[in-house]
């Protein structure tokens, strides 16, 4: 077989190996073209029918890498780093004695490293990061005499770093971080003179870096944080290093002082000392590293004032500080307005800073980050805050600042975060606060706010992690704008005043994981559209006025893991369903009349609710009970009636009318009428025993009706005698009876009223008594 379709054929195994293609980069792999021809084939110009290279990266393959690569005996370069190949990287690769690069990196291969690379003494380039590759590293790489590019990180890969990598004398990478490596640092790396990238972070290296590490005066990159490596920084560092580009101790457990010699390394850039044990000061004389972008020291015991500030003012590049979690104690200087208008974050908390903000703070028109919680500054936030345009994320909480919050807050329209609880501030909240439109998380809680909640703050749809403003004075009814939250995962608004109904338009938060409502004076029902809140987790409207039965979706929440509802006025069962089965988590002690639940809320049965024959027989003995008390109450009205109609028929049983065999007596019902319900307006005059009423009749006639007053002593026997005296006697002057009622009116009492002829401008008050009469 002709060597140049070995190499065709070896290239075929591969494309049958392969069982993704996204991209289409092997539809030219076919017969229609020489093989040299193919996508990512390169072949040699002395052997122009010889694969020198194959460089498939970034074409979205997929596959297993076939055995048969290691036919390509002419190969000098395999690069297929970002795919997706899977499996193990065969040992045939081994076989490839004029291999130079080896690029096998971001893909899925796992098992073992082949020991036999080795075997590939010509390599330079040996690169497999972010892989599944398990076991050891191979002692037998140390004999990879030209090797400039050792890349392992983010493997599977454990046990110790080999000795013998300290005999690549050519090594200038060496990439080791994010896998489980253990042991120490071997001390032979010391010789690899022309390292300049030492990375081996993110492991489980134990003990101290070896001195002799520091004086490998080529290196740029010293990356050994998230180790568990102590011991002290060699003082003269700076020395030893001075091409020192970026630093990096973070995350172990050094002690000692940070090195003055710092200063020395003029390239520094970047350092990173946070998660440590440092103490002492901070030396001043870092501001002579002009080219220092990022000092990071967070997390350590580092103490003295803010001196090394103003030196800081000469570091032109300069855009991280970071500080915070140190005993740094006093005044934060007014220079730090001065610093670089290329700094984007000051990170200072928990210290022991005190004093006020300073003004000048101001000036730095490029911060993006500002945290200064958790320290003893006083006084007002100062109002040039509101210039940092760009900031997004401000945090103040946990110091004593007091004063209003400055409206000109409101001009950060970039704050992504913005936190201020836990101090002094009071009266209202900004409403300037509502042009935020890009912010997720507002903390205003425990400080003595006051007055109602801006309309415009809770329009910010934006907020998706946290809106709290529990734990201050805010008064008032929860506007509707609530709703408007309809990302949000935690509202807190406990420890208020707030009254009225919850809003109902909170059921439009359909992604709320937290609703505290507690310790306010909400009233009424909890309203039914929080059923659409399926994703709550807790719920907490406890020390309220809230009243109404439990609502019964409550139960049907199936993520919801804590409720209380305690210290209202709720009544009716508790039920037996959702999270109401975990006493735990369920809370409904002093309410109005709680009954029923799981024995372990310790309430009382609900007597009405015992079991269904039981109930049915109480309904049985409700309605025959009420029918009898109806029985009773309409006899009682019937013997009622029957006595006053007795008793009417026995006053008037010995008057004779005269006129009855002209009239029938008229009825309560027809003068009831006739003078529309006895109303004022139809009042003509008042006599001794009674009322005088105009009256019409449903002819169109008018009567003049007299309506005694029985109530007065003598009335009833004042209407006998005027019936016997007016049906006996003529007179001109007299006006001429019409008719009597006697009967009882609408509400059962006895009613007696005479019917006269209506004079229009008579009074018959001046004739109608019998005594009057009889002195005519």
């Amino acid at each position: 077989m002709q060597t140049n379709q070995t190499d065709r054929l070896a290239l075929i195994y591969f494309r049958h190996s392969v069982d993704e293609d996204q991209l289409g980069a092997l539809s030219s792999w076919n017969d229609s073209f020489h093989h040299c021809e193919w996508q990512g084939v390169i072949c040699g110009g002395r052997h122009p029918e010889r694969v020198v290279s194959l460089n498939l990266m970034s074409k979205g393959l997929g596959g297993l890498l076939s055995p048969h690569v290691g036919i390509l005996s002419f190969l000098r370069s395999l690069v297929l780093q970002n795919n997706s190949f899977r499996g193990e990287i065969p040992q045939s690769i081994g076989h490839l004695f004029r291999l130079r690069r080896l690029v096998l990196g971001k893909n899925s291969f796992g098992g073992q490293m082949p020991t036999n690379l080795s075997q590939c003494s010509n390599l330079e380039i040996l690169y497999l990061i972010d892989n599944q590759l398990l076991g050891t590293i191979p002692d037998e790489l140390g004999s990879l005499s030209k090797l400039q590019v050792l890349g392992l990180s983010r493997n599977n890969l454990a046990g110790s770093i080999p000795h013998s990598i300290g005999n690549l004398s050519q090594l200038c990478k060496l990439s080791l971080r994010k896998n489980g490596l253990q042991g120490e640092i071997p001390k032979t790396l010391s010789k690899l003179h022309g390292l300049m990238f030492f990375q081996l972070m993110n492991n489980q290296l134990t003990g101290e870096i070896p001195p002799a590490i520091f004086n490998m005066s080529n290196i740029l990159y010293f990356f050994v944080s998230n180790n568990q490596l102590r011991g002290s920084i060699p003082p003269y560092i700076g020395d030893t290093l001075p091409s020192i580009f970026f630093l990096d101790f973070l995350s172990n457990f050094f002690t000692g002082v940070i090195p003055p010699s710092l200063s020395n390394a003029s390239g520094l850039q970047y350092v990173y000392y946070d998660n440590n044990s440092f103490h002492g000061p901070i030396p001043t004389n870092l501001g002579r590293l002009k080219a220092l972008r990022v000092i990071s020291l967070t997390s350590n015991e580092l103490r003295d004032d803010f001196s090394f500030i103003t030196p800081l003012t000469n570091c032109s590049r300069l855009e991280i500080i970071s500080l915070d979690l140190n005993f740094l104690e006093g005044l934060l200087p007014d220079s730090i307005g001065n610093l670089s208008n290329s700094v984007s974050v000051i990170s200072m908390s928990s210290n022991t800073m005190y004093g006020t903000i300073p003004p000048g703070i101001g000036n730095l028109f490029n911060l993006s980050y500002l945290d200064l919680s958790n320290n003893s500054f006083g006084g007002h936030v100062p109002s040039c805050i509101g210039a940092l345009h760009n900031l997004h994320e401000l945090y103040l909480r946990g110091n004593m600042l007091t004063g209003e919050i400055p409206s000109s807050i409101g001009n950060l329209t970039l704050l992504n975060r913005f936190y201020l609880p836990f101090n002094n501030f009071y009266g209202e909240i900004p409403q300037s606060l509502g042009n935020y439109r890009q912010l997720i998380e507002l903390e205003l809680s425990n400080n003595n706010l006051s007055g109602s909640i801006p309309r415009e703050v809770l329009g910010l749809s934006t907020i998706s992690i946290i809106f709290s403003l529990a734990h201050n004075q805010l008064s008032g009814s929860l506007p509707s704008q609530v709703g408007s939250l309809i990302n949000i995962d935690e509202l807190d608004l406990s420890y208020n005043k707030l009254i009225g109904p919850i809003p109902s338009s909170i059921g439009q938060c359909l992604v709320l994981g937290r609703l505290n409502l507690a310790f306010n004076s909400f009233h009424g029902e909890i309203p039914l559209a929080l059923s659409t809140l399926r994703g709550l987790q807790e719920l907490d409207v406890s020390h309220n006025n809230l009243s109404g039965e439990i609502p019964s979706f409550l139960a049907q929440l199936t993520n919801l893991k804590y409720l209380n509802l305690s210290s209202n006025k709720l009544e009716g069962e508790v039920l037996k369903q959702g999270v109401f089965l975990n006493a735990s988590a369920v809370s409904v002690f002093e309410n109005r009349n709680l009954c029923g639940g799981i024995a372990e809320l310790n309430l009382p049965s609900c007597k009405s609710n015992t079991s269904k024959p039981l109930w049915t027989n109480k309904v049985r003995v409700i309605v025959t009970m009420t029918a009898v008390l109806s029985y009773f109450i309409m006899c009682l009205c019937l013997f009622i009636f029957w006595y006053q109609r007795k008793k009417l028929k026995k006053n008037t049983s010995s008057i004779e009318f005269p006129f009855r065999r002209k009239f029938s007596m008229v009825s309560y019902e027809e003068l009831f009428k006739a003078s529309d319900g006895f109303s004022k307006i139809n009042v003509i005059g008042k006599g001794s025993y009674g009322t005088i009423y105009k009256a019409t009749t449903q002819e169109g006639g008018l009567l003049a009706v007299k309506v005694l007053n029985l109530g007065h002593i003598g009335a009833s026997k004042s209407f006998v005698s005027e019936c016997r005296t007016l049906g006996a006697i003529r007179h001109r002057n007299l006006v001429k009876i019409v008719n009597v009622c006697s009967s009882v009116d609408y509400h059962g009492n006895d009613f007696k009223a005479l019917l006269y002829e209506y004079m229009a401008n008579g009074s018959l008050e001046k004739w109608d008594t019998p005594r009057k009469q009889r002195g005519h």
